[in-house]
C-alpha cells in the first residue's frame, strides 16, 4: 500500500508544492520513500510529517529517493537530519539514496552527507 502526500502553493503560478510518496519497499524490510518538488521552509513540516508517519507505520530501513526534488533549503535539510536520528533512535536507518543536483549541492555544502547516505 502506498501513501501519498501533497501540498500545493495556490498562491505561486506553477504550484511546484511537494509531494511525498511513501511505499513499502523491495528487498524486504525498506521503507521507500520518494520526494518531488520542492522542500523549503513552507513544506518542510509536510515532509516531517510524511517521515514520522513512515517511521512508525513500517518497521524497515527508509530509503529516501531525492532525484526529483528541485530545491532544498535549511529547514529541509534539518527536517532530513532530525528523521535520520529518529531512526537512529528507533534502532533503524534511514538513507538518501538518490538525489537530484539541488539535494546534493546543500549536503556537500554543509558537509552532511556521511549523515544520510
Amino acid at each position: 500500500m502506498a501513501a501519498i502526500v501533497c501540498a500545493g502553493r495556490p498562491d505561486t503560478p506553477e504550484a511546484a508544492g511537494l509531494e511525498v510518496v511513501v511505499t513499502p519497499g523491495s528487498p524486504s524490510g525498506t521503507v521507500r520513500v520518494r520526494v518531488s518538488g520542492e522542500i523549503d521552509f513552507d513544506d518542510a513540516a509536510l515532509l516531517r510529517e510524511a517521515l514520522q508517519t513512515a517511521l512508525v507505520s513500517h518497521r524497515g530501513t527508509l530509503l529516501l529517493d531525492l532525484s526529483r526534488v528541485t530545491f532544498c533549503d535549511c529547514a529541509g535539510l534539518n527536517v532530513l537530519l532530525a528523521a535520520s536520528a529518529a531512526a537512529l533512535s528507533a534502532g533503524r536507518r534511514m538513507r538518501i539514496t538518490r538525489a537530484g543536483r539541488a539535494v546534493e549541492r546543500l549536503l556537500d555544502l554543509t558537509a552532511t552527507r556521511p549523515f544520510l547516505t
